[in-house]
């Protein structure tokens, strides 16, 4: 798993109304029909920070307008592709924004094919034509995995998960090494070597007695999780409250080290840390949940709420105010902000997928070619200006340093995989729910 690390032209106003309005707050929000044209909207300059816009040149390769314009896009491309799989299930074949920032929707032959492409185009979207729907893609991944419930152990401890690929038609297979046998649906091109997501480290540490700070506490920010004599280092990720208006933060599942005692009155502490040395205690573990899911809510203590009542995501200089929750899609240009390896930004690659991280199978992860290591897990991951993931497990946490597995990606094209809970998920599993914007 990703690494506790242990040891160490509207107006703004009217601009943020409407993506509130377009985003959905949950993977499974539907909508009335397709979504009118999108396509040839101009955003303003953007009134970003300083060192977000150096980031996204740096990662991305693109202007701050570009990058907000594919953020937007991409939820505007999630919300019809809501309605599509719903309209046009037998000929919808998924979604993307392509290596240019157009907005792609893959449509196979069959009933309802020609309203859905009249409604895509008319949408701004390219339409690409391909042979599988969504649904005939989704049959090969279970039968995929009924597959290899029946291989033996050698094979199938070494296949690390499996996720529709719409771009490529097919369903992409990563596994930790080359050869292994394939059931014969299965693109030999789609199978993907990668190192497999690693366990954190202990942090050997104890409180230290101390005052309370009074600054804010921001999604990326260093925390310490500690019971007994167990302690982690993790990442803050979203401010928000809960059902009952309680100040919470929702971070990784795996952050917690006694995940049985979350909610009760044993619950694993939460605590600020100053470098390695943790100072006071600001909250509790409400709920944490790691399996097919990794996440955790923290409740924080009255103490320290005022601290958490901010909708910021920390990076260097001016935090990132956060206006609203997105969902994955592939193509969209992401930020992570972690306690290890700061802020940092990539490219969605894959979303709605089944990855084996340890012992348990993370579903409905999302992947971007990101680096993370330990000390990052529960850190927030942004796309524009919204809310989108929790960090929560990395394919190069054994590393020291991001430069090593960035450098080996760029020379060989294995970039590193940040895998991540989508916080509209979490959301979605607990009503009342909010992220703070």
């Amino acid at each position: 798993m990703l690494l506790p690390r242990i040891g160490q032209f509207r107006s703004a106003a009217r601009q943020t109304r409407v993506r509130k309005t377009v985003i959905a707050a949950s993977a499974a929000i539907l909508l009335s029909g397709p979504t009118a044209a999108v396509a040839n909207a101009q955003p303003d300059q953007p009134a970003l920070p300083a060192d977000l816009i150096a980031a996204v040149s740096r990662d991305l390769k693109i202007s701050p307008e570009e990058y907000l314009h594919r953020a937007d896009l991409a939820q505007q491309l999630a919300a019809f592709a809501t309605t599509a799989q719903r309209q046009f299930p037998q000929v919808f074949a998924g979604s993307w924004l392509d290596d240019g920032g157009k907005a792609v929707v893959a449509l196979a032959q069959g009933p309802g094919a020609d309203e859905a492409r009249k409604a895509a185009t008319s949408a701004g979207f390219e339409v690409h034509n391909v042979a599988k729907s969504e649904a005939a893609l989704r049959g090969e991944k279970s039968a995929f995995e009924r597959w290899l419930e029946g291989q033996p152990e050698a094979v199938s401890a070494l296949v690390r998960g499996v996720v529709v690929d719409p771009v490529n038609n097919s369903i992409a297979v990563r596994v930790e090494q080359a050869g292994l046998p394939m059931p014969n649906f299965v693109d030999p091109s789609r199978v993907i070597v990668t190192a497999p997501p690693v366990a954190g480290e202990q942090l050997q540490a104890t409180p230290v007695a101390g005052a309370m700070q009074t600054g804010p506490l921001a999604g990326g920010d260093a925390f310490a999780s500690i019971a007994g004599k167990t302690s982690l280092r993790c990442s803050l990720g979203f401010n928000g409250t809960d059902r009952n208006g309680n100040v919470v933060n929702i971070t990784a599942g795996h952050c917690n080290p006694d995940i049985a005692s979350a909610g009760s009155g044993n619950a694993a502490g939460v605590y600020e840390l100053a470098g390695d040395r943790p100072g006071a205690q600001v909250g509790t573990f409400q709920k944490s949940v790691l399996g097919a899911q990794d996440y955790s809510i923290i409740r924080i203590n009255d103490q320290a709420k005022d601290r958490f009542t901010n909708n910021l995501v920390r990076q260097p200089g001016q935090p990132i105010a956060i206006e609203g929750v997105a969902v994955p899609v592939v193509g969209a240009p992401v930020c992570k902000s972690g306690a290890r390896t700061g802020f940092s930004c990539g490219i969605v690659n894959a979303v709605d997928q089944s990855v084996q991280v340890g012992d348990r199978e993370l579903t409905q992860a999302f992947s971007a070619n990101i680096c993370a290591l330990p000390g990052d897990s529960g850190g927030a991951i942004v796309s524009g200006r919204m809310a989108l993931g929790i960090s929560s497990a990395s394919s190069v946490a054994d590393f020291p340093i991001c430069e090593i597995p960035n450098l080996i990606g760029a020379l060989t094209g294995n970039a590193p995989q940040l895998f991540a809970q989508p916080v509209s998920v979490v959301l979605s599993d607990n009503p009342g729910l909010k992220v703070n914007n």
